[in-house]
């Protein structure tokens, strides 16, 4: 083991992709219906060099008044981290946990101004328990089982 300090910085916070979609404008905006919200979250990491990883939380926010789609939209939220001297256990729970905490704020943001702009009250995501989630993804899988790809 190396005698080196843990080192965890953030090196770039960006949108990676951003969409959305109001398939029934303009009829939408004349019905007064309250829409149902569904809002649906992913995450994935990928090692980009030794030492780097790009973090992505994806938020899908889903609007139907009865059947009809009132609106889509979806932000990925994409961060790049540098996180070396760590052992392996270690770094599941960082890339799990404390980078979506820190990108979350940003993919917020993102959603509640991309809808407005659309035409619709902003939505405000309410805040996530990344460590919560990871919990309980142990519990189900009985082990570690965050997935970086290479």
């Amino acid at each position: 083991m190396s005698d080196q300090q843990p080192v965890f910085s953030i090196e770039k916070i960006y949108v990676k992709d951003l969409s959305v979609e109001v398939p029934h404008a303009p009829q939408v905006f004349m019905q007064p219906e309250q829409p149902q919200v569904e809002v649906q979250l992913a995450q994935g990491v990928i090692q980009i060099e030794e030492g780097m990883y790009e973090v992505t939380i994806t938020v899908t926010v889903t609007a139907k008044a009865g059947e009809k789609t009132m609106f889509l939209a979806e932000a990925a939220q994409a961060g790049i981290f540098q996180i070396r001297n760590v052992s392996a256990e270690d770094l599941e729970p960082i890339v799990a946990t404390v980078c979506p905490n820190v990108l979350f704020p940003y993919v917020r943001e993102t959603i509640s101004d991309v809808i407005s702009r659309a035409g619709f009250p902003p939505v405000l995501l309410a805040p996530v328990n990344f460590d919560g989630i990871y919990q309980q993804r142990l519990a189900e899988q009985q082990g570690p089982k965050i997935e970086i790809a290479h």
